[in-house]
């Protein structure tokens, strides 16, 4: 059972499998259907478990004609896939949404900017799914504004925050910030809380610069190219506008201190 759990396969070898191509693959993955590990080369890796869930995706499609949110629904529901935790997130969706009115443009033009699927931003929209950091970067740039918006801080600098008043946002599957202060601030502090796999998606840029302490777990950064292996007590710095993709490659969470400056996250 052990050796069965170690033999992976790469996308073009499950889009031929499943009978989908791999970008399909890759918008299921946004969606949160499948988590595929990664290689040191960074290629997707997949298990067997995410074959079958992409079969059964595919059969709800065909057959059954569902869109890709409702499948995703119908399978976590059946205990499929877990349920991505929405808690105190639940604003991110009317806040992309009213972004988008205010300008006046439609699910496709921003979709097409943002580089996804018209049904995953709809589903966004409505807070039946997460996004990665990489994709929030992407419409945070397309409306010209930042991560830190999504969080709504419009109120005051707080000065103290209990753990049960930070602000939360989840950002794709598996991957959890919490701020730690807001308001009219020169640093942008985080919890971030990583769950095994998950990670940043693709790689993303934006102005500033970064530091991180690996509080609990470690964490995989490549930046511009070059990989760093973080373990717990590590600190690490870096100037934010060179590309970095991140994951967190260990059995257990990953608990790191990540603060941005300024707070154009």
């Amino acid at each position: 059972m052990a050796s069965e759990e170690k033999v992976y396969l790469k996308i073009g070898d499950v889009a031929r499998i499943v009978g989908i191509s791999a970008s399909a693959i890759r918008d299921w993955e946004r969606l949160g259907l499948t988590r595929p590990v990664r290689s040191r080369g960074q290629y997707r890796l997949y298990t067997h478990d995410d074959v079958q869930l992409l079969k059964k995706a595919r059969y709800l499609r065909k057959v059954r004609g569902m869109n890709p949110p409702a499948i995703v629904e119908t399978l976590k529901r059946e205990g499929a896939i877990r349920p991505a935790h929405v808690g105190p997130t639940a604003g991110v969706g009317p806040r992309l949404r009213q972004l988008r009115l205010q300008r006046g443009l439609n699910l496709s033009e921003v979709a097409t900017a943002a580089g996804v699927s018209i049904g995953f931003l709809s589903a966004l929209e409505r807070s039946q799914m997460s996004a990665s950091i990489g994709t929030l970067r992407r419409l945070a740039r397309f409306y010209r504004t930042n991560i830190l918006e999504f969080f709504d801080p419009a109120e005051a600098n707080p000065r103290l925050v209990r753990p049960k008043g930070r602000k939360v946002l989840e950002t794709g599957p598996g991957v959890r910030m919490e701020l730690l202060a807001w308001g009219k601030t020169a640093m942008e502090p985080h919890l971030f809380r990583i769950q095994p796999r998950a990670g940043s998606g693709e790689a993303y840029v934006h102005e500033g610069e970064e530091f991180l302490f690996v509080l609990r777990g470690g964490l995989k950064i490549a930046l511009d190219g070059q990989e760093y292996d973080l373990k717990r007590g590590d600190s690490f710095y870096f100037e934010s506008a060179t590309p970095h993709r991140w994951t967190n490659p260990g059995p257990g969470e990953a608990w790191l201190l990540w603060i941005n400056t300024p707070p154009t996250f």
